[in-house]
Order: structure tokens, then sequence, then C-alpha cells
């Protein structure tokens, strides 16, 4: 199943037609897939920045063309013998700022087109190494050729190429054998549902809401206010206006009492405010 199945799949179960997701899960990764409905596609922008924190395993005697186990592999299966603080110790290079080569199949745009486009017809796929963080990498256990693994790394970081690297820096080749993303920026396991639970409950709006986080806790980062009539009114019509209580914070969440969120305004000076983005 792709992220795009997700939404799919959450449509019919809503109703709801605009539905975006917050970064792609590879088909063969579980966990976290964070969904914004509605006019809460609109906040996207806000949500680009955020880490993600994974957990899975890394098979090592072979490469892949993909870095992952649905992928062609690139030589004979073999068990290399490693040891577990050999393995530690090679990963203690993917700790902090990195640079990171995308794989080929990945989602990466090259003129326009996804890079795994090119690369499923055989067409050369020439991608930029780009700046990214692993904030932590942590090699649990090793079973075998298999390690476990717990990873938290920027937005824009490929864990399935940390992988890769890995079994290259160890000689044996390595490739990702399984995923969970445990959390993605405020975005976390213990908050998620299961499609198996939203199923039973197609076109109950209200039931489906009340699993929806609470507008005032997303973008946690930003004050929320609650303002009065003509407040709203001037932010709805696109007009600045004054929030004396917020003369520091650069951009807040306005509410229209305790659950609707009118929008997000950026501090012009002072406790002047412009609309940024209007939801209604």
């Amino acid at each position: 199943m792709t992220s795009h199945d997700v939404v799919g799949i959450l449509r019919r179960i809503t109703g709801e037609r605009s539905i975006g997701h917050l970064g792609t899960l590879d088909p063969m990764a579980t966990g976290v897939l964070p969904l914004l409905l509605g006019k809460f596609t609109r906040l996207a922008q806000y949500f680009s920045s955020a880490e993600k924190s994974y957990s899975g395993t890394i098979r090592f005697g072979f490469a892949t063309d993909t870095y992952d186990a649905e992928g062609q592999p690139a030589g004979p299966d073999f068990t290399p013998d490693l040891t577990l603080d050999q393995v530690r110790a090679a990963a203690t290079r993917f700790d902090g700022e990195i640079e990171q080569m995308p794989p080929a199949y990945s989602a990466k745009k090259i003129a326009g087109t996804p890079a795994y486009k090119l690369a499923r017809e055989g067409k050369p796929v020439e991608l930029k190494a780009v700046t990214i963080h692993i904030h932590h990498f942590e090699i649990v256990s090793l079973d075998g050729a298999e390690a476990a693994f717990t990873m938290t790394i920027s937005a824009g970081g490929y864990v399935r190429a940390v992988a890769h690297q890995l079994g290259q820096d160890l000689g044996c080749g390595a490739h990702l054998s399984s995923l969970r993303r445990t959390q993605a920026g405020v975005f976390t396991l213990s908050e998620a549902h299961s499609l198996d639970e939203l199923q039973p409950l197609a076109g109950n709006v209200e039931a489906l809401e009340e699993l929806c986080i609470h507008p005032r806790n997303l973008l946690p980062e930003m004050p929320s206010v609650t303002g009065d009539a003509m407040t709203l009114g001037r932010l709805r019509n696109g007009a600045q206006a004054n929030l004396p209580e917020f003369s520091q914070a650069p951009l807040v969440k306005v509410f229209d009492g305790q659950r609707e969120l009118v929008g997000i305004a950026r501090r012009i000076a002072g406790t002047l405010f412009q609309p940024v983005v209007v939801l209604g």
C-alpha cells in the first residue's frame, strides 16, 4: 500500500476530497502517516521541516537497487562475519550532519520527473547529495545478518540510504529489510489510528472528528489566541489586526472559540499581525 493508496481509502471513509499526507511512507514501511483533511491541507507548508523517528532492521550480506527489501539484489546473498561492536562502530559516522545521496528509486524530482520513474525506465538518474541531520542512530541488536535499529532523521533524509551506505562501509553490502515510522514531528504512533479502526466510522463525521488531533495541539511552536468578533472579522478579510498579548511571537494560530481555527497570522510590528493563511 502506498501513501497515495491511504489517501484514497480515507477519502472514501470521510467523504472529504481534499486530503494530503505530510511525507511519503514507502510501501513496505508501516507506522505514522500524518494526513491533513479539508481546509487543513493549507497548513502543509508549516510541517515540511519536521524530523521523523523510526525503528527497523538492516539486512547485511547484499545490497539492492532500491536500497530496501523490495529491490533487486545487487549480488549473491551471504551472511557476513560481523560483530555487534563492529556494526555499532561503523554506525557512528552517521551521527550529526552528513551529506547524503538520495536513492535513485526515490520521489526526488529531476526536471519535474520523479527519479524512480527514470530509474524504472533504465534512464540515467543524476541526483545531488543533500545535507541532512541524523539526531539519533542506535544499533540495538545484531542477530545473524540482521541488525535492529532506531533512528531520528531530519526532513529529506532517507533511512534506506543510510542502510545502503552502512553496508558499503562494512564491505558486505546491506539493505533496509523493515521499517516502522514511530513519530513524524509532533505526531506519534500512540496517537495514530489504523484504517481498520476508521472503516466502521465511514460517514460518521462527529466520530471521525473526535479521532482527529485537536486544532489547538497542531503546530505547538505557535501560540494560540482566541479573537473577538472585530479582530476575527478583520483577519478573515485579509486585514491586519492587533493581538496585544502576543508582542513577541512571529506566528500565531487564531481561533474562533476553542476549536475553530480561523488561520495563521504573522507579526508585522509590535502587536500588529497580518493573516498569512485564512481557513474560514
